[in-house]
């Protein structure tokens, strides 16, 4: 990874992370495969950090031992963007670790009942707007290759949920990822 992590198109560590949806069912290579990932995400944590480039963290099913590890490993350091947030309100106090939502797709679609009630409770400073392409495209592109030109769906998604204008939505997510990224980039 050194090879490439100084390349000036670089800019972030990632995506790396938990992920507790399909662990074996085994509970010795459960525990074994949890151990591993934790291991594995620390090492990427204190890469990070070395670096001086924010962390694009993926959580599924994970939310409390991500949470742990970014505060105990001091991540807030580099900061970085939960990628595809998950509603969890465990992971809301990261906010101030330097930590950013990365709100996508999955706002839009009808079943997104919790993400919907959780968006009010981030700090406004702290939404970024995500593809996470080519999945998890936002309605009314449902089903077809997820692409950045269908952010604008996420923003006015946000922006009903908010009640600001959709110009300010994307005023403030533009905002928000330059902040975050500016700091350890010279190409933004």
């Amino acid at each position: 990874m050194e090879k490439y992590i100084n390349h000036p198109k670089c800019i972030a560590v990632g995506e790396c992370g938990l992920d507790y949806y399909r662990l074996p069912e085994d509970s010795y290579e459960k525990e074994e495969n949890i151990k591993k990932q934790k291991e594995v995400f620390i090492s990427q944590v204190e890469f990070a950090k070395k670096v001086k480039k924010p962390l694009i963290v993926h959580i599924r099913e994970a939310s409390n031992d991500s949470r742990q590890i970014l505060i105990d490993y001091n991540a807030k350091e580099v900061g970085g963007v939960l990628h595809c947030y998950n509603a969890s309100e465990h992971l809301l106090p990261l906010s101030e670790h330097n930590f950013y939502f990365g709100i996508g797709g999955v706002v839009t679609f009808k079943n997104a009942k919790k993400l919907t009630e959780v968006l009010p409770k981030i700090p406004k400073d702290k939404i970024i707007l995500e593809t996470d392409g080519p999945y998890l495209t936002p309605h009314p592109f449902r089903g077809k290759r997820n692409e950045p030109m269908y952010t604008i769906h996420i923003a006015k998604k946000i922006s009903e949920l908010l009640n600001f204008s959709v110009n300010d939505i994307e005023d403030i997510t533009t905002n928000n990822a330059t902040t975050l990224f500016k700091q350890f980039s010279n190409i933004i």
